[in-house]
């Protein structure tokens, strides 16, 4: 009867074991999975919207010339930074809204 015991109590914690390994272990792999696929897309979605600023940036001060010099050279700057401002807005909006 005593090794019964003990056998039975060996097999309760090795099946405990198993099912906690089963019920957090794993499911972590796939949450560290798809958040390092979340973390990349979010580097490179960062980079891309730097490059498009700056590309906009050297558009606006290529575009026009001599107008936007001297006094007026922060116009661009500005002009990026309110559109960069007016796209992250923009964003968020959509990003928390509710569907209905």
């Amino acid at each position: 009867m005593a090794e019964s015991t003990q056998d039975t109590i060996r097999e309760l914690r090795e099946l405990v074991y198993a099912y906690a390994r089963q019920e957090t272990v794993e499911p972590l792999k796939g949450i560290g999975r798809y958040a390092g696929f979340g973390i990349a897309s979010a580097f490179l979605s960062g980079f891309g919207a730097i490059f498009i600023a700056l590309g906009l940036l050297r558009l606006i001060q290529d575009e026009t010339g001599v107008h936007l010099t001297g006094n007026w050279s922060w116009v661009p700057y500005l002009a990026v930074v309110a559109a960069s401002i007016f796209v992250a807005i923009l964003a968020w909006v959509i990003g928390t809204r509710k569907n209905k």
